[in-house]
Parts: C-alpha cells; sequence; structure tokens
C-alpha cells in the first residue's frame, strides 16, 4: 500500500488556516451583510457558516483518502478519524476565542461546527466510498 501524496493534503492545509484566520478575526472586523443583517440574525446565520466552514475541512481532509488505493475499512476508520479530530479542532478554536477579547466561547459555535462535520461524514461514508477507486494510479 503507497503513501499519500503530501500535495494531495495542500487544499485542506489551506482551508485549515483560512478557518484559524476566520475564527480568530476581531468579532467588529466580521462582515455583515447590508439589508440583511437583522433577518440573518434571527436566522443564526452564523451558525450555517461555521457548519460549512468545519465541514469542508473535514472534507478536504477524507478527499486524499478517498482517492487512495486503501481499503474501504481503512478509508472508513480514516473518515472517522479525520471527522473527530475536525470537531476537536471547532473545540479548540472556541477555546482559542477565550483569549481573543472580545471574542468568547460559544457553546452553540462549537455544536454548529461539530454538526457541519457529522453530517460531512455521513455524506462521505455514504458516496465517497461507495464509490470505485477513483485517480488512485495519480496519487503518486
Amino acid at each position: 500500500m503507497k503513501n499519500i501524496a503530501f500535495r494531495h493534503f495542500i487544499p485542506a492545509i489551506i482551508w485549515f488556516f483560512i478557518v484559524l484566520v476566520l475564527i480568530c478575526m476581531p468579532q467588529q472586523d466580521v462582515p455583515e451583510p447590508q439589508g440583511w443583517g437583522e433577518w440573518l440574525k434571527k436566522m443564526h446565520i452564523d451558525k450555517f457558516v461555521h457548519a460549512g466552514m468545519f465541514g469542508m475541512l473535514s472534507l478536504l481532509w477524507m478527499l486524499p483518502f478517498r482517492r487512495s488505493s486503501k481499503e474501504s475499512a481503512q478509508k472508513r476508520k480514516w473518515f472517522f478519524i479525520i471527522a473527530l479530530s475536525t470537531s476537536f479542532w471547532g473545540l479548540a478554536t472556541e477555546c482559542i476565542q477565550i483569549a481573543l477579547p472580545p471574542r468568547t466561547f460559544d457553546w452553540l459555535d462549537w455544536a454548529a461546527d461539530a454538526s457541519g462535520v457529522l453530517l460531512m461524514w455521513m455524506i462521505s461514508k455514504k458516496y465517497l466510498l461507495s464509490s470505485p477507486k477513483v485517480h488512485a494510479q495519480n496519487l503518486h
């Protein structure tokens, strides 16, 4: 079994740092859409943003494994490890925000992060593992 080339993890690494920058951004610098502000606040759109950011992060880490020559059981194991790790990273980012006033720890933000990861994990298990090995020969 061959290792997965580092270059296949570059999108995940880049997205990891984008998420870190966004999470650490001062609250007053987070842009709000003009005209829709109150409506979006009532819809808690920021929770959907959290779910999307962390769901995408987990997907980008899973994709290199999906394309690998690893057996389905190994891929499933890695998908679970990635989902768990990404969820814990969401919790860690909330802890980081404690040190960045006026940002604060928010359990609902972490729940949104974990929900996005859980959704992506379920989708990935269903669609990425059931597909035939694609691009395995292009990994190296």
